[in-house]
C-alpha cells in the first residue's frame, strides 16, 4: 500500500483527487492510504439534509458522494482515506467497514482508550464516564440487535471517530476521521451524523495528550495491517 502523508490540505481538492484516482485506476494500480487534516469544513453525505446543518456561519458546507449524513472536519483531526480495490483484496464492503473500525479501536487501545461499536451507528464511540473501561456495551452490535430503522442508543457515549465511504467499481474512497485535539465547538452547529444531541469528543477531552503526528502514524500502521488482503 502506498502511504501518503498530505499534511493540512483543503477538503474539496482532496475529494476531487480521490474521485479522479478511483476513476482512473486500473487492476494494476497499487492501493493507497492518504493521511491528512483539513481546515474547518462541514461535509454532507448522500443521505445528508440541510436540516441537520443548524448554523454553519463561517464554515463552508460541501456536498459529497459518500454515505452518511453531515460531519465536521477540522484541525487536530486525523483523516484517513483508504483507496482500496476490494475485489483484489478479497473482502466485501461490510467486512471493509469492520476492518476500518477495528483499526481505530486498536489505535485507541495504544493510547489506553477503549473504543466501542454501537448497533446501527457506524463509527467508534467511547464511554464518557470511564474511557478506559473494557466492559461491553449493552448497545453493541450483536445477533438479534435492532436493525436498520431503529434509532441507535448513544446513552453515556461520545463519538470519537466518524466513518463515511464510497465504493465505485469495487474501489473505495472517502474514509474515517479520528478526533485528536480539536476545537469541538463546530459540532454544536450540526446534528452530527444526523443525530441531534450526539456528543462528539476527542482524545484531549478524555485526558490523552499526544500529537497529531503520533496518532496518524499509529492509525496508518493499523489500517495498513487491517486492510491487507
Amino acid at each position: 500500500m502506498d502511504i501518503r502523508h498530505l499534511g493540512t490540505v483543503p477538503y474539496l481538492p482532496t475529494y476531487e483527487a480521490m474521485r479522479a484516482f478511483t476513476q482512473e485506476r486500473t487492476a494494476q494500480t497499487p492501493d493507497a492510504l492518504w493521511l491528512c487534516e483539513h481546515p474547518p469544513v462541514f461535509t454532507l453525505g448522500l443521505s445528508g439534509t440541510q436540516a441537520h446543518v443548524l448554523a454553519p456561519r463561517d464554515i463552508a458546507v460541501v456536498p459529497t458522494n459518500r454515505g452518511g449524513q453531515v460531519t465536521y472536519h477540522g484541525p487536530g483531526q486525523v483523516v484517513a482515506y483508504p483507496l482500496i480495490d476490494l475485489q483484489r483484496a478479497g473482502y466485501y464492503v461490510k467486512e471493509y467497514v469492520y476492518r476500518i473500525e477495528e483499526a481505530v479501536i486498536r489505535t485507541l487501545a495504544q493510547f489506553g482508550i477503549t473504543g466501542h461499536r454501537v448497533a446501527a451507528a457506524p463509527g467508534i464511540y467511547v464511554r464518557l464516564d470511564d474511557p478506559h473501561s473494557h466492559a461491553a456495551l449493552p448497545q453493541r452490535p450483536r445477533k438479534g440487535a435492532p436493525g436498520p430503522g431503529v434509532a441507535p442508543d448513544f446513552t453515556g457515549l461520545g463519538k470519537i471517530a466518524a466513518l463515511g465511504i464510497k465504493v465505485s467499481r469495487h474501489c473505495t474512497y472517502h474514509g474515517v476521521a479520528l478526533n485528536v485535539a480539536m476545537d469541538l465547538e463546530p459540532y454544536s452547529r450540526i446534528n452530527p451524523c444526523g443525530y441531534a444531541g450526539l456528543q462528539t469528543i476527542d482524545l484531549s477531552t478524555i485526558g490523552v495528550h499526544t500529537t497529531w503526528e503520533e496518532v496518524a502514524g499509529v492509525l496508518g500502521k493499523q489500517l495498513t495491517v487491517r486492510l491487507a488482503p
